[in-house]
């Protein structure tokens, strides 16, 4: 009996088991595709595990406000009436919302998590806070709250400290952005911090003209590697492939510190140049703790990255177009600029890609021999992270790197294309 047959009604071809053939290929296909989803549902839980939901709680935790609502909810509901164009502070009401919800939240011990929140935004409010909280017991609720509150510190009185509570009396912030791009947010409107105040757009600003810059002299110093690679017969060019990831060997905080060895002040690169008389004994270079240490560190740890995109791309150019051109009466040095160069283009955006992205966030490296002129944002992210635990103002800076990558990375696919970065 044929597995196919035609159904004398509609017409139909049917399978064996009278089903129409178009619905078994059907069920068929989504099967197949079902499986081949069930081969990749591991990776893609990995990747959201580790990857995404990172991402978007770092974009929350840059928002997120929920701290100062939940411990002082009587104030937030109130506080918003308030306009300090018109009085320095609040009239009675809101220091009596504030009053009752400082002195639940005394006995929480919540005070001073809230006072350090706001401490970030302006200083002193976190002792200020803790004072407040030890006297608030002592308050008589039955007669006005506002004249005990100046009577115990007259910082009550200043309009900034009533003003930062206000501003952050939402579920939701942008101040730790303010922060983060050196930003004020006052009463009059968002005013840029004076010159000499910034830090955070200095930072960002160091960290994308080092990243640049190391890309490109990981570039210049990789180009003539590759090529010797791709040109030099397989056995040759095998052995020196294994030199250029011998450094891969060694772990980075190893190769970072050697660097350490090499550049500082009694260090084997001065000792050198003091022996063959180049700098005199007492003028040593600062090679080290500064921009210069960490553009020479990145560059040798990068290098690596950029050669191998090359190697792979120009692996894959017959030389015979080369010695084409020169046939056809083409120069040596035009042939390989017309010639052999527009085809290494694809590894030359792969490998500028990678090592700028991987030098924009590095950390290790610039922490160990940057100084205090040679660090990146990163390292700021971690301080923030490990010693101020400000993780709103860290997940700002973090999101805001992010953004810059994505903005590049844009830039580079509108004036490159991302499609023709290969691999080889």
């Amino acid at each position: 009996m044929s597995d196919q047959e035609l159904s004398p009604s509609t017409g139909l071809v049917l399978a064996a088991d009278g089903t129409p053939l178009k619905t078994k290929l059907r069920q068929a296909e989504r099967a197949q595709r079902l499986r081949a989803a069930m081969l990749v549902a591991p990776l893609l839980l990995f990747i959201l595990v580790t990857f995404v939901s990172p991402i978007f709680d770092m974009l929350y935790r840059s928002v997120d406000n929920q701290l100062v609502p939940d411990v002082l909810a009587n104030t937030s509901k109130v506080i918003g009436d308030w306009d300090a164009s018109k009085t320095d502070t609040p009239d009675e009401a809101v220091f009596r919302a504030f009053a009752e919800d400082l002195l639940v939240a005394t006995k929480a011990r919540q005070h001073t998590r809230v006072g350090s929140r706001l401490n970030y935004e302006t200083a002193g409010i976190s002792s200020l806070f803790r004072k407040t909280g030890r006297q608030i017991k002592k308050f008589d609720f039955d007669q006005p709250l506002k004249p005990q509150f100046l009577a115990m510190d007259d910082k009550w009185g200043e309009t900034e400290i009533w003003q930062t509570i206000k501003r952050f009396s939402g579920s939701l912030t942008m101040g730790y952005y303010y922060a983060a791009l050196d930003l004020k947010n006052t009463a009059d409107g968002v005013e840029m911090l004076p010159e000499n105040q910034r830090q955070y757009l200095m930072l960002f600003w160091r960290t994308l003209w080092m990243s640049m810059l190391i890309t490109g002299l990981c570039f210049s110093l990789a180009f003539p590697v590759a090529y010797l690679l791709a040109i030099l017969p397989m056995k040759s060019s095998n052995l020196l492939m294994i030199l250029v990831l011998l450094p891969f060997w060694t772990s980075l905080l190893a190769r970072t510190s050697a660097w350490k060895v090499l550049l500082q002040r009694e260090g084997v690169i001065n000792d050198t140049l003091v022996f063959l008389r180049l700098v005199p004994a007492d003028g040593r270079l600062e090679l080290i703790n500064n921009s210069f240490g960490t553009i020479v560190a990145m560059t040798h740890i990068l290098l690596p990255f950029m050669i191998m995109p090359l190697f792979s791309v120009m692996r894959t150019i017959p030389p015979s177009y080369v010695r084409a051109a020169r046939s056809l009466g083409a120069t040596e040095f035009t042939s390989f600029w017309r010639i052999y160069f527009p085809q290494t283009i694809s590894g030359i955006g792969a490998g500028c890609i990678l090592v700028f992205i991987l030098a924009i966030g590095y950390y290790i490296t610039p922490e160990l021999v940057g100084g205090r002129t040679g660090v990146f944002i990163s390292s700021r992210i971690a301080y923030h992270v490990l010693s101020s635990l400000n993780w709103g103002l860290a997940a700002a800076l973090g999101s805001l790197l992010l953004i810059g990558v994505l903005v590049v990375y844009w830039l580079y696919d509108r004036i490159v294309g991302i499609d023709n970065v290969k691999l080889g």
